[in-house]
């Protein structure tokens, strides 16, 4: 083995062990703030807007990601991770309703610090893992982040209910310093950004165009945003399926996103080996002709179907977005990557978010029955325009 081969594996290892890390103190967090505001203010209003605080600032993705391209990305990553592992204690003077406007100033500075984090990561990975290998970084990425978010949220809310919401602060300000420490021991070269003297729409403008102008590139990542759009039309008729389809309990809805989420988890796994085998477009259809099924399926009333529709839907969903963020890492200029990742990422979760406002007034309306046969052929028709869509 090269020395080259060496450092490259190293390098791999540990930016995935940063991800690792920092991703599970976020989703230990992004439960146990709910709680905590739950606990403060007895409010489901108030504690579901901490999931908006998170994330809202990724609609601001494409101008949050020039920051990734106005420096080097490894001290930018390590000086974020230490600067919130900082910010992070002053949680720790939440002790009542009074001041949780401290909590939701932390949760927004966090999502916007997650958005810029992501793209300068976004924008490494090439440099550390080599091109060859981002399909394999992104799917491993992908089961890490959704194997998080199987055990952390109820680390995070066992946590809470010994220590409080100053128990779960702490434990995040110590994953994010740990992450700080991992990414600082990458051995990457990056060139010093070219300053310019153009402002900074200027600079957004040109990680959108960069973007939307390749043929490559565009139709994935506008793939991407209609199957997210369709997986929240999905996500919002969940309540539906497990009462009214399935006769359960509310409780039920938890082991359906288990199995989804254990189905993330497989299709990251192999992500890479079918990039390399099928190439960005077909596994994107593949894995749209996926969630389509599971999605159209599930209204049929039986327990066995749900649980395989809900597997189908976790493997189809990661496909479609390692797809489109493997395409824009390899086909973007490095200069242009961490706002083009902002854009494209912004492009294709909005839609799911204001999808699940959509589909909560439409599954008043509309049975799930219909419904859901209906996302899934619209799904099944995006996967076939995707799959005959010639690559340029």
């Amino acid at each position: 083995m090269t020395s080259t081969s060496t450092a490259t594996r190293g390098g791999f290892r540990l930016l995935l062990a940063g991800v690792v890390v920092s991703g599970f103190g976020t989703s230990a967090m992004w439960l146990a703030a709910g709680i905590w505001v739950k606990d403060l203010t007895g409010s489901d209003s108030l504690a579901a807007l901490c999931a908006f605080a998170l994330w809202a600032p990724a609609l601001a993705g494409p101008l949050l990601g020039t920051v990734a391209d106005r420096t080097r990305r490894r001290p930018l990553l390590v000086a974020a991770n230490l600067g919130l592992g900082l910010l992070l204690l002053s949680l720790l003077a939440v002790d009542s309703a009074g001041n949780l406007w401290i909590l939701f100033a932390v949760l927004v500075a966090y999502g916007a610090c997650g958005v810029v984090t992501d793209s300068a990561e976004a924008a490494l990975v090439p440099a550390v893992v080599g091109r060859e290998s981002l399909g394999d970084f992104n799917g491993l990425r992908t089961a890490a982040n959704e194997g998080m978010k199987l055990v952390a949220p109820l680390a995070g809310a066992g946590l809470f209910a010994v220590y409080g919401g100053a128990g779960v602060a702490l434990l995040d300000a110590a994953t994010f310093a740990a992450a700080a420490g991992l990414y600082a021991r990458l051995r990457v070269e990056e060139s010093a950004p070219a300053r310019r003297a153009a402002g900074v729409w200027t600079r957004t403008a040109e990680g959108v165009r960069a973007l939307w102008r390749r043929e490559r590139l565009r139709p994935l990542v506008l793939a991407a945003a209609a199957t997210m759009l369709l997986a929240g039309l999905n996500g919002a008729a969940i309540y539906a399926v497990v009462d009214g389809g399935l006769g359960r309990s509310p409780s039920y809805a938890g082991v359906l996103y288990a199995v989804q989420g254990a189905g993330s988890v497989a299709a990251g796994l192999t992500a890479g080996a079918l990039l390399r085998r099928l190439g960005e477009r077909r596994f994107a259809a593949a894995g749209i002709a996926l969630f389509a099924a599971g999605a159209g399926l599930r209204a049929f009333p039986y327990d066995a179907v749900a649980l395989g529709c809900s597997a189908a839907i976790g493997m189809g969903l990661p496909c479609v977005l390692v797809a489109a963020l493997t395409a824009v890492q390899r086909e973007i200029p490095e200069a242009l990557v961490g706002r083009a990742v902002a854009t494209a990422h912004t492009l294709m979760f909005a839609p799911n978010a204001v999808a699940l406002a959509m589909g909560a007034g439409l599954i008043a309306v509309v049975d799930h029955r219909v419904l859901l046969p209906l996302l899934g052929a619209a799904g099944l028709a995006l996967a076939c325009a995707t799959a005959r869509r010639p690559s340029a």
